[in-house]
């Protein structure tokens, strides 16, 4: 549920996501993660949007995931292979509260 819900509205307004995560409202486009793919990608909302200068990778996530630093990273240099002229800016959003430490 949390994932569709998710995935519209970045997709929708785009542009408010980048108000509030970059400073400044740029029309964002999406990029599909599969041309990022050099084995499978498997994640709950993988989103990356796309302008002239800048690519917003947004991670939504329900849970805290231990492994959340090296998969940002595997992103990261990911989109630098295919776009290593553009500047990136990562963002992992929790939908629910957590106790956990791992947060």
């Amino acid at each position: 549920m949390f994932d569709s819900t998710c995935k519209f509205l970045s997709e929708s307004f785009s542009s408010d996501f980048a108000s509030w995560l970059l400073g400044e409202p740029i029309a964002l486009t999406q990029l599909s993660p599969s041309e990022l793919s050099l084995e499978p990608i498997r994640a709950d909302a993988l989103i990356l949007l796309r302008s002239e200068d800048y690519i917003l990778h947004l991670e939504f996530q329900t849970e805290p995931d231990s492994n959340m630093t090296y998969r940002m990273a595997d992103y990261r240099l990911r989109v630098y292979r295919r776009f290593p002229r553009k500047e990136m800016k990562q963002a992992v959003i929790y939908l629910t509260p957590s106790n956990s430490d791992l947060v």
